[in-house]
């Protein structure tokens, strides 16, 4: 059910959606409803988790750079945090050092792809080709295998979603992001951060040498949390407080094709 769904064309698949509904309000079937929207959860990046409880992830991109790792993760051992980090391939074989401590410090690592582009515009080979470079690229270095993956330029569609769960992937990207990564002054970071967290958030933030506020920030970004009586957490352990995340909207233009591959081994 779930298979043939997704190979509808987008208008065929809202007439469909329509169609499922209807046959559940008919007939009593409740569990046509449930089925259906649990499909579509499973089809899409997770953005924040829909929970009462006030818990945010902390998560941090790292592509590039030696110099702003170091004080980030000198902060989170200061407060005593395990956030979530999402490595690029090539990177962690350029600064396998840097990569080793993340992993040593206690931090979930997280995949954020190969070469930095977008995956929607790639065959599906060539999107697992991508993911799966990384990958042993990641477990090679850190002795981890990652489950999470935080694509390029937080690009994606359906295709890309369904290969990298074939894979063994969830693909995560966030509610919050402190735009870090324009260098807008630390005031500003920490203002639209604690601004705009909510409970289930994920907040995107950078270890790259590009950003050079991000280290400064964020102590008052984890007190500021903290005052509001935030926890902060790994992307994982968000998840684990509820089973079906909240899904982005639709796009006219995502592809619906899945396709097929064996998970990747964890070692």
């Amino acid at each position: 059910m779930k298979i043939l769904f997704f190979s509808f064309p987008p208008g065929l698949r809202r007439a469909a959606a329509g169609i499922l509904l209807l046959a559940a309000l008919v007939a009593g079937g409740g569990w046509l409803w449930y089925a259906h929207r649990f499909a579509v959860w499973r089809a899409m990046a997770i953005y924040s988790v829909p929970t009462r409880e006030r818990v945010v992830a902390l998560t941090f991109d790292l592509s590039w750079g030696h110099n702003t790792p170091g004080p980030v993760l000198e902060v989170l051992k200061d407060y005593g945090l395990r956030v979530t980090f999402f490595l690029s391939g090539p990177w962690v074989k350029i600064h396998p050092e840097i990569a080793r401590r993340i992993a040593a410090d206690g931090h979930e690592i997280g995949s954020h792809g190969y070469r930095h582009v977008n995956l929607s515009r790639l065959s599906p080979e060539a999107i697992r080709l991508e993911i799966m470079k990384a990958h042993r690229n990641i477990l090679e270095v850190t002795g981890r295998a990652p489950r999470l993956l935080r694509t390029p330029n937080g690009d994606y569609d359906q295709k890309v979603v369904r290969v990298a769960e074939e894979l063994g992937y969830r693909v995560i990207m966030w509610d919050t992001d402190s735009l870090d990564w324009k260098n807008p002054g630390v005031e500003r970071i920490v203002s639209r951060v604690l601004k705009k967290a909510h409970p289930g958030d994920i907040i995107l933030m950078h270890a790259s040498d590009t950003c050079k506020q991000t280290a400064q920030a964020l102590p008052l970004v984890i007190e500021g949390l903290q005052r509001q009586g935030y926890r902060i957490v790994t992307v994982s352990e968000l998840l684990a407080l509820q089973e079906a995340p909240r899904p982005a909207p639709l796009r006219r233009d995502q592809e619906q094709k899945g396709w097929r591959e064996r998970p990747l081994p964890d070692a």
